[in-house]
């Protein structure tokens, strides 16, 4: 029995994996094509129907480049800092819940690799391993514009970790629990977390873009200062991890987003569906709701990009220290202050 479970959870997880590397390669053909929507262009339209190879194409490129090493004496650190950024990219999806259930031959198969009591705590350690890869990339590089880069990435991500860290707060007051799953089913129809928390989730969405090096604040990669960023010395599959660690980071924020504060995989008439249904459809339908949402979330990422300019570097930490804490903090009380004078009201028979 266990060893079925845990091949049935290598399966899982093996699939996530793979639907992550997907959509974080198509993410660079939906980039070209939302750039060139908003700059009236036609974008990627050569390799296959509507550029749809594109992706495929690009990968093929980068697998084919010569691979050198820089002159730096520290070849090992060199190699295995876009390995930790792709593994840490990937990682996340573990605890996150794409859906309620399935049941297949009788068997319940749940849609999340692991539910842990503490799903959040989970997702930001991953999420702070991977200033290492960033930092360890840019120092091994030899190279003093790299260095540059990936301190000003490793210092930005923790600054705005402090911040989005504050805003989950109020959020999990509200929940009582650190669970993504529970978060998720305490949002059922319409009872998005989104209406109670708007403020934590202004806060958590602006350090999202921050997280994830996206305009406008995309200083680490800023051309005219530091040439390419801190993978200026990285060339063939080792950029390509960069890259996609990238892309795959924005599709698991997004997802996350989806979770803490637009239902998850709920829907209105979610009940409904699986009562007339059957629970397969009316799950499913709750997955493709989810994966809805993440490419709704995909798509601002990527039209913020082409249409904000990006901040000056004092400007990146001044609203970071001073702009988004204290309103994370400020947040935080009038959730305790709300939520006290509810119990009070109760207490009372108001």
């Amino acid at each position: 029995m266990e060893s079925a479970i845990i091949i049935e959870k290598s399966i899982f997880i093996f699939t996530i994996f793979a639907i992550t590397m997907l959509a974080a390669m198509y993410s660079t053909w939906a980039e070209r094509k939302v750039a060139a929507w908003l700059q009236d262009r036609i974008g990627p339209n050569r390799a296959g129907p509507l550029g749809l190879l594109q992706p495929l194409a690009d990968g093929m490129k980068l697998f084919s480049k010569e691979e050198f090493l820089p002159n730096t004496p520290n070849k090992f650190l060199f190699v295995v800092g876009p390995a930790i950024s792709m593994s840490v990219a990937l990682m996340t999806s573990a605890v996150i819940p794409w859906g309620d259930k399935l049941v297949i031959g009788g068997h319940e198969v749940i849609l999340q690799a692991t539910d842990i009591d503490v799903s959040i705590l989970y997702v930001f350690g991953v999420l702070s391993v991977g200033v290492y890869g960033i930092m360890i990339g840019g120092w091994a590089s030899n190279n003093k514009f790299s260095l540059m880069s990936a301190m000003r990435a490793s210092s930005q991500m923790i600054s705005y970790e402090v911040a989005m860290g504050l805003s989950l707060i109020a959020l999990l007051m509200m929940s009582g629990t650190l669970s993504l799953k529970e978060i998720s089913e305490q949002q059922a129809g319409m009872n998005w977390n989104v209406f109670y928390q708007p403020l934590g989730f202004i806060i958590f969405l602006v350090c999202s873009f921050a997280e994830t090096n996206r305009t406008p604040f995309d200083l680490a990669e800023c051309e005219a200062e530091l040439i390419g960023g801190y993978h200026t010395e990285y060339s063939s599959m080792r950029m390509g991890f960069y890259l996609f660690a990238e892309y795959a980071s924005m599709f698991i924020s997004s997802t996350i987003l989806s979770v803490l504060y637009f239902g998850g995989y709920n829907y209105p008439g979610m009940g409904w569906a699986i009562e007339h249904w059957g629970v397969n459809a009316g799950n499913l339908i709750g997955v493709a709701v989810l994966f809805i949402k993440i490419c709704a979330f995909i798509f601002f990422f990527m039209w913020v990009r082409w249409t904000i300019p990006r901040f000056r570097y004092d400007q990146l930490m001044r609203l970071g220290w001073q702009g988004l804490i204290p309103l994370a903090i400020a947040n935080i009380v009038i959730t305790g202050l709300v939520m006290v004078r509810h119990e009070l009201a109760a207490a009372l028979g108001f």
